[in-house]
């Protein structure tokens, strides 16, 4: 009897592994047929909670609302500033039915990363957005402008500890372009790496550094509660509903819009990516996209296809010059 019941365990077993594998077989059968108005998965290539999530979120919300897709997934792939997500995605095969949200700092960690794939490998779908960068100390700290931080920063760069988040990212872009202008060799700062806002809120009440550089929206609840002061937002001009100066209202020379966009695996039919920006283009129009740029403070910047596609082939080639202007 124990023989028997073994071997009916040991038939168990492999029949729900025989089950498991037909499962999996049957399931990627169901996505190849699958089409992007019934399912959409969309790959953010970073830990829940920072700005490529919550833009991959929001796009989530409005499609579901808008009843523009029926079923829409987010998956989180964190590490080496989206890197890590973006060779995980190229390699998913020619699948419609997903789409990654990328950026700007993904642009910096493709070089300073030395990836061996970049974003002219996947396909291009469309920019969304524009989000802004934003130099905070805490509501405790002695400088209560941006150009009195500059003023001792000057004096000694490394005395002073800078946090934000993965080198070659917008954050240490903007920490080297704002040390530039302010006449400091980039290469004389002291800027300390974290994985992302949370860690640099922790490090800047902590007093692990001076000032901190991150996303505004990562800092805003902490702005908007008195624990942080913001000095100086990257936009390229006054942004509404955000009281903060620009950098080059404040006599600083610097921008550095932050975008959020999306894109496709390689290998898509033009009729595929065509359907793939039709969605994201009614998605834009919608009031619930509308909501979502004015409660971020984000700027519509929607841009599509092949022009969307050269936009990421200059803005790609304006960051690598920065970072080898900056030693970065």
């Amino acid at each position: 009897m124990r023989s028997r019941r073994l071997a009916l365990g040991v038939l168990g077993v492999v029949s729900t592994l025989v089950l498991t594998g037909f499962a999996a077989v049957d399931a990627s059968r169901s996505t190849s047929g699958a089409t992007p108005r019934a399912k959409l998965t969309v790959m953010a290539p970073a830990a829940p909670g920072g700005g490529w999530d919550l833009a991959a979120r929001e796009f989530q919300q409005a499609l579901r609302s808008a009843s523009i897709v029926n079923n829409v997934q987010v998956v989180n792939v964190p590490g080496a500033g989206g890197t890590i997500g973006l060779g995980q995605f190229t390699e998913l095969g020619a699948d419609p039915t997903q789409l990654m949200m990328t950026g700007t700092v993904m642009e910096g960690a493709i070089t300073t990363n030395a990836s061996p794939v970049d974003l002219l490998d996947t396909t291009p779908i469309a920019r969304l957005a524009d989000d802004y960068e934003v130099l905070i100390v805490p509501a405790d700290s002695p400088y209560r402008t941006l150009q009195d931080f500059l003023r001792v920063w000057r004096e000694n760069p490394h005395a002073h500890p800078v946090g934000g988040g993965g080198l070659g990212g917008t954050d240490h872009l903007l920490t080297g372009l704002t040390a530039r202008a302010a006449g400091i060799d980039p290469a004389q700062v002291n800027y300390l790496s974290f994985a992302g806002g949370g860690e640099v809120l922790t490090s800047l009440l902590s007093n692990t550094v001076e000032v901190g550089v991150s996303g505004y929206n990562e800092f805003r609840d902490q702005i908007e509660a008195g624990k942080l002061r913001a000095l100086a937002l990257s936009a390229d001009a006054p942004v509404p509903g955000i009281d903060t100066p620009t950098f080059r209202e404040q006599g600083v020379d610097v921008s550095l819009p932050n975008w959020r966009g999306l894109v496709a695996p390689p290998g898509i039919t033009a009729e595929q990516r065509q359907e793939l920006i039709t969605i994201v283009t009614e998605m834009a129009g919608t009031a619930e996209w509308a909501d979502a740029l004015a409660r971020n403070k984000w700027t519509g910047t929607l841009l599509t296809g092949d022009e969307f596609t050269a936009f990421i082939r200059e803005d790609q080639a304006r960051v690598d010059a920065i970072i080898e202007e900056l030693g970065l």
